[in-house]
């Protein structure tokens, strides 16, 4: 798939038709895959937490989630034909894999959520091969849940924790998986089992799903995104400069 380097950062702009085919591909080769989504909140931590950092360009795919990464790229002259957002390209791979007969885990959230998730996919996918599933909450003791990983026969992993937490867990234990192919996928498993409403259609092409998270829980939100915001347009700016000057 075509790339671009955006906020020192090498970004996969693929379609989901092309990012889908991609993964399946390497999966059937067994070429090991360390899949991550970007959105401006990720890029912003990246440049002042450099075990994020790390863990991301690790990865052999990172896909845009976020508009406003898509709109960012574009202003600074990259071609970019679309976001391939995390929760999207999860249901397509769960597809994929039922038709492939490539057994998943799903790793995160809460005991009841996560074995809800697994229900719901089940049933959405009837033919797809679900190797395990586990809480998100054992830190305690990781090698234990990577070996459970390991022992399930699991092709693709999709880890349901919050950033900075699932990349940094990914990139310590990849290796140890036994898996084709990881994901993080940060809160889909909620979305997924009906706790977190996502924002309506016309809201997410608008670039507004940081806007609907903010209605949804504003004494939370309100300032990290205002934060967020800041330092993403000001990081734009500069980037868009240094395009010129290049």
């Amino acid at each position: 798939m075509n790339k671009i380097t955006f906020m020192d950062t090498v970004l996969d702009i693929g379609t989901m038709t092309e990012t889908v085919a991609n993964i399946q591909s390497r999966i059937n080769r067994k070429t090991f895959t360390q899949h991550v989504v970007v959105n401006v909140a990720k890029l912003v931590h990246m440049k002042d937490d450099k075990a994020l950092s790390e863990s991301v360009q690790a990865c052999d795919i990172i896909n845009i989630d976020g508009m406003g990464v898509v709109w960012g790229a574009r202003f600074c002259g990259h071609h970019v034909p679309e976001r391939v957002t995390g929760v999207d390209l999860f249901h397509q791979l769960l597809a994929m894999s039922a038709r492939e007969q490539f057994p998943v885990f799903l790793l995160g959230a809460t005991n009841d959520i996560v074995e809800k998730t697994a229900n719901i996919v089940q049933l959405a996918n009837p033919s797809l091969q679900i190797a395990g599933f586990h809480h998100g909450y054992f830190w305690d003791d990781e090698q234990a849940v990577v070996a459970k990983i390991k022992a399930s026969g699991a092709r693709l992993l999709f880890v349901a924790i919050t950033s900075p937490k699932k990349e940094n867990f990914i990139n310590k234990w990849r290796d140890q998986l036994g898996v084709d192919f990881v994901m993080g996928v940060g809160g889909t498993f909620d979305v997924v089992a009906g706790k977190v409403r996502r924002a309506p259609v016309w809201m997410q092409n608008a670039g507004l799903e940081w806007f609907y998270r903010v209605l949804q829980e504003p004494g939370r939100m309100w300032k990290r995104y205002l934060i967020t915001n800041s330092k993403f347009a000001y990081l734009l700016v500069k980037e868009r400069f240094k395009g010129q000057n290049s």
